[in-house]
């Protein structure tokens, strides 16, 4: 039976860079997990095994260690576009880059008084503990000609203990669930949003304060608004960001209710006054919307947030 090639894509996943920059005493962490994957005429590697247009998946983890020497990492987004740049433009079979990157974060070890005494500092300037917070994320891809950046985070879990109800929807034969009207509202963010800048040699954002600032409104929102549903409250995380971030015009979450219910604490005697709660971490809701700046077109692929 005849078959026909596909998309198909090569690379090396899950390469674990940490660079340090020591800024005299004083140093500084960067902890990424970078995945590469190249695509164009490959064809003949699949059919008939031949190498020649292959650059090897240990070059590309190569590259990864030695740009993070040779550019420093400033921000994850500035280290994926040079990588994407590289391969596309150094070697010709090579028609598209894919880069994807994990960042972990760190935070330094403030000191003790008596140790405060010997470095002169409220904080120890090589020690560090890795924050227990969001993972930031983001997607690089280059076709030679246009750039394609879609940020983000997933893992990080906010609740508001109040300000939250749910009622007033559909009811059948097999609802059980009763009306809430002062319940926690608690999810584990998974986020992704796109930039509208698209050409390298226009004016890049800067990256770092970007991801600080829509952060920032996203989490202004999740707890300034109150609640009828968590999708009124994604709706209006991912309008902050677009309102308030100019250089993006898609965000899409994926956020998975993390239900807490009252626990019948009747047969003991006792009250619960909206006071103790079961932490369920199955099953769960999960809601999942984009929004798009208007006029803009959604690119972000459904599946991204769980990348």
């Amino acid at each position: 039976m005849p078959t026909i090639l596909g998309q198909n894509q090569y690379g090396k996943a899950e390469n674990r860079v940490v660079k340090i920059t020591r800024d005299g005493d004083t140093h500084h962490i960067k902890d990424l997990n970078v995945s590469v994957a190249l695509s164009g005429d490959l064809d003949d590697v699949h059919l008939t095994g031949s190498n020649a247009n292959c650059l090897p998946t240990d070059t590309t983890k190569n590259t990864v260690f030695a740009f993070a020497k040779e550019y420093g990492i400033e921000s994850s987004e500035q280290f994926g576009i040079h990588l994407a740049r590289h391969f596309v433009t150094s070697q010709e079979p090579i028609k598209k880059a894919r880069i994807r990157i994990e960042e972990y974060a760190w935070e330094r070890i403030a000191s003790s008084e008596a140790n405060s005494k010997f470095i002169g500092a409220d904080e120890v300037n090589h020690s560090f503990a890795r924050k227990g917070q969001e993972t930031r994320v983001t997607q690089i891809t280059f076709d030679g000609e246009k750039w394609e950046v879609i940020s983000g985070l997933k893992d990080l879990v906010v609740m508001n203990s109040t300000n939250s109800e749910f009622w007033g929807y559909i009811k059948d034969q097999y609802t059980t669930l009763q009306e809430a009207y002062d319940r926690i509202l608690a999810t584990q963010v998974s986020a992704r949003w796109r930039f509208n800048w698209t050409d390298d040699e226009q004016r890049m954002p800067n990256w770092e304060r970007s991801y600080e600032q829509t952060k920032k409104h996203m989490l202004e929102a999740f707890s300034e608004t109150y609640s009828y549903s968590l999708q009124q409250t994604l709706y209006q995380m991912a309008t902050r960001i677009i309102n308030h971030r100019s250089e993006i015009d898609e965000v899409r979450f994926s956020l998975p209710n993390k239900h807490h219910f009252l626990v019948d604490l009747e047969p003991f005697g006792l009250k619960n006054d909206n006071e103790v709660y079961y932490a369920a971490d199955r099953m769960y809701g999960l809601i999942e919307a984009t929004v798009l700046r208007d006029g803009a077109t959604a690119q972000i692929p459904v599946d991204m947030t769980n990348l």
